[in-house]
């Protein structure tokens, strides 16, 4: 071989090519950014996020699967390591995301009990009566409203807060920390001070708890968890994944269904469906699920407990590994025209809710919300529209989740 030929196949090799800055900032509002398109079909590549170590980006929709299940990437390494983040502050311990089996699985089974399918079909009924009062008062008051406030917020805030047993004085408090916690540009001091002063609050609930059970998942956790340290950690992210992620994509679904573009003459072909015929609404939910790309920026890394060959690209043993479960459902060759929002799309699933062990453990409720969020209002409000011009949107920027701070609508 020669020397040229050496170079030639040096700069083929991912390893030696100069790391891409991620996240991709470069899109506001829906949609794929376009820096994924070059990487469609390739094997993983490096990447630099703002702080912490350098990492391989996996976004075939094969490779992305491979790294969620392979019990070889470990996330419980990463709370030990100079890991990639997006913010100065490196995420602490506590909580499933932190855990490998066994760990994991003690814990997790503590809860998966509480939100297997059958048991939130129970409340099917009690998510149409939120939905409706919701919708009651935004009839009410009238047009225009804010459909993130008066539906895309309350409605899984109010479902979740019920479900763990939060009182009704501190659920504002739940939401600031959310807030807190889903920031990009939050300084460590505030984010240190907030921390503290939630956690407490939380201490707060677990001591009434132990002394008055009821029958909640605060009640679940304090009989089942005797550390304090796995029980608060729980707990906050049980609150925090259990309505933030749900809240922007209702707006966010809604967002796709109303707003001119690219992808106008599908929703429009979608809302016209699902009006016309509610029993297709859990179809177009999976099929929204898997067009936004709610976790643009949001990359939990796992490192490699040994040497790992993911995809043609040997990922080295303390090596950090991040995925991109958005471009993964925007594979093309899993799933042909990405682009385009169709209804009774065949074959692949989505990987919106993960993989493997760490699949969402709430995700039958976030699907029951938003089947039951966009059956009742394509029901009640059947003219439902914009009403702004959607330059005057305003978007999430350079934060975990894709979402916008308001969607004002009329109808």
């Amino acid at each position: 071989m020669t020397t040229q030929q050496r170079q030639a196949e040096r700069a083929q090799d991912p390893r030696h090519q100069d790391p891409l800055p991620y996240p991709f900032w470069t899109k506001e509002g829906l949609g794929l950014p376009e820096d994924y398109r070059p990487l469609h079909g390739r094997p993983p590549v490096r990447v630099r996020l703002p702080y912490g170590d350098e990492a391989w980006l996996a976004t075939r929709y094969e490779d992305v699967r491979a790294v969620l299940s392979d019990p070889r990437f470990s996330l419980a390494e990463a709370v030990r390591r100079d890991q990639p983040r997006i913010g100065p502050m490196p995420r602490a311990g506590g909580g499933l995301i932190a855990l490998d089996a066994p760990d994991h699985t003690r814990l997790r089974s503590l809860l998966a009990r509480e939100f297997t399918a059958r048991r939130i079909e129970r409340l099917r009924e009690r998510v149409r009566e939120v939905a409706d009062a919701l919708l009651d008062a935004m009839e009410v008051t009238g047009p225009p409203a804010d459909l993130v406030e008066s539906l895309a917020f309350p409605l899984p805030m109010t479902l979740i807060c019920e479900l763990v047993g939060v009182p009704q004085e501190d659920r504002p408090a739940v939401r600031a920390w959310a807030d807190t916690v889903c920031s990009g540009t939050v300084t460590p001091e505030a984010l240190s001070k907030r921390a503290a002063d939630f956690f407490g609050r939380m201490e707060g609930w677990i001591e009434a708890r132990r002394e008055e059970p009821r029958k909640d998942l605060l009640t679940v956790l304090t009989k089942g968890v005797p550390d304090e340290e796995e029980l608060t950690g729980l707990l906050n992210e049980l609150l925090i994944g259990g309505f933030v992620t749900t809240t922007n994509q209702i707006a966010n679904f809604f967002a796709v269904l109303l707003l001119p573009g690219d992808t106008a003459a599908d929703g429009a072909r979608i809302l016209r469906a699902v009006r016309e015929d509610p029993a297709r609404v859990p179809r177009a939910v999976e099929e929204l699920l898997r067009y936004v790309p709610l976790l643009n920026g949001l990359t939990l890394p796992r490192y490699a407990r040994e040497d790992v060959d993911l995809g043609g690209v040997l990922v080295r043993a303390g090596e950090p590994v991040v995925v991109s479960q958005a471009a993964a459902n925007h594979d093309p060759d899993a799933f042909p025209s990405p682009h385009r929002l169709l209804l009774d799309r065949p074959g692949t699933p989505h990987i919106s809710f993960g993989h493997g062990i760490h699949y969402c453990l709430g995700a039958h409720l976030a699907r029951l919300e938003l089947q039951v969020t966009l059956e009742r209002t394509t029901t009640r409000l059947p003219r439902l529209r914009l009403a702004v011009p959607e330059s005057e949107l305003q978007w999430r920027d350079r934060e975990f989740f894709t979402g916008l701070r308001k969607l004002p609508v009329e109808w």
